[in-house]
């Protein structure tokens, strides 16, 4: 959410954002919400102080109808209150002056690539095809337990999936590495590491909501009789894990890994990557969350996006970084950044991770705040990025290392967490 002051001093800004985010919100009305409503709390605060004068003189009759008076006025208050938090919870987050301004992914801008593209002397498949035919992968007997979208990860493919796990959680969890990555991108910031954390995989709605994260009910999987519903990514609960903290100055950065199974209807995904496990109602992800003071929070993006090119490049998988457009970006953006890795067997780029700067939106949501060295409070910054989507970077994997006779290479660095298995071969 952004601040009422901002969006005041700032119409033009925001309202040009508002509009490069496909987005529409009539900022005069909430302007005007926002004047009556601190008229209005001004005059209910004044009533309050007469009522206190009251008790004191002991005059029973005026405390009395002071009270009847301000009780009409706080239910005018309230339903005034609501309409303004409707209307400011609409309003997204302003963009970054370097994201590109385009109406849908079209405008999205590729700023760098790394690795070679494969050259195979016979036709790449796809990773369904070959998952198949190695008894890694089973899509058919998942549609027919679970229905469309579900997948059996199988044997030495969900002995990579845990390679990964185990590969990153240990880089992560070391300050020294941390560091390292930080210098070779050039990037400035602390070396403190990250947490690993399992959190849970079901949140209440009013708190989502407060992650503004996944707007429309039907992207979830709702369950009304409990209050819950299950997380899209490992974020919806490691960001609201400061919900109405104050954090010392001296504390940040945090940084948190968070691993979990996360759940998404994909709705309106009809006809899209229906083969295959790029887009499943299920899956794994090792996802980070970051809070730092609001001077840092550009740099820290720029780790995680190091962190993130670390991991494809240890896999020698071939990517392209791209800056992600204003039509494209997320609603509590502020700035995006993905990352597509090569899929021979589709013979394109796909996005694999998704790095995100949210500033102070969600965490004025959260009502997630820093207190300065001076005593001064203020909202921290947030950041969250994809370490490893386990679905799609298996299928980066499978499809990048398939040999002619059906094998897949297991990834060099993987091999040492698979006890110095070098190949996968069918059974």
């Amino acid at each position: 959410m952004l601040d009422i002051k901002f969006i005041r001093e700032n119409k033009d800004i925001v309202a040009t954002a508002t509009k490069n985010k496909n987005r529409e919100v009539d900022l005069d009305e909430l302007l005007a919400l926002a004047d009556t409503r601190k008229s209005l709390k001004q005059e209910i605060d004044g009533l309050n102080q007469q009522r206190n004068e009251a008790a004191k003189n002991r005059d029973i009759e005026k405390g009395g109808q002071l009270k009847k008076e301000m009780e009409g006025m706080e239910g005018e208050y309230a339903e005034l209150d609501k309409k303004f938090l409707s209307l400011m919870f609409k309003v997204p987050n302003i963009h970054s002056l370097d994201t590109p301004v385009a109406g849908d992914e079209t405008g999205n801008k590729v700023i760098r690539s790394w690795g070679e593209i494969p050259k195979f002397d016979f036709v790449p498949k796809e990773h369904d095809e070959l998952g198949k035919d190695l008894g890694i992968l089973d899509i058919e007997t998942a549609g027919e337990i679970s229905g469309s979208r579900f997948a059996y990860i199988k044997g030495d493919l969900a002995l990579i999936q845990f390679a990964l796990l185990q590969f990153c959680l240990q880089f992560l969890n070391n300050q020294e590495k941390i560091e390292s990555i930080a210098k070779e991108a050039g990037v400035s910031v602390a070396n403190t590491s990250f947490t690993p954390v399992i959190p849970p995989v079901f949140i209440k709605p009013a708190v989502q909501n407060r992650m503004a994260r996944f707007m429309m009910p039907e992207e979830h999987y709702m369950f009304p009789n409990d209050d819950l519903m299950l997380i899209g990514s490992a974020e919806h609960t490691l960001g609201p894990i400061y919900m109405d903290k104050i954090i010392d100055e001296k504390d940040l950065p945090i940084r948190l890994v968070g691993y979990s199974t996360s759940f998404r209807r994909e709705a309106g995904s009809h006809g899209k990557d229906t083969k295959g496990i790029i887009r499943q109602h299920q899956f794994d992800k090792l996802e980070m969350e970051t809070f730092c003071l609001p001077e840092h929070s550009m740099q820290e993006q720029d780790l995680l996006v190091a962190i993130q090119e670390y991991i494809l490049r240890a896999l020698k998988l071939p990517y392209q970084v791209v800056l992600v457009c204003t039509g494209d970006m997320g609603f509590p953006d502020y700035r995006q950044i993905d990352l597509e890795t090569w899929m021979p067997g589709q013979n394109k780029y796909r996005e694999t991770h998704s790095a995100d700067l949210t500033a102070s939106f969600q965490s004025r949501r959260l009502n997630t705040r820093v207190r300065r060295s001076d005593g001064r409070l203020e909202p921290v910054h947030m950041n969250d990025a994809t370490a490893v989507a386990m679905g799609r970077i298996l299928v980066a994997i499978i499809e990048n290392y398939q040999q002619a006779d059906g094998s897949i290479k297991i990834p060099e660095v993987l091999q040492l967490y698979m006890g110095g298995q070098t190949t996968i071969f069918k059974k």
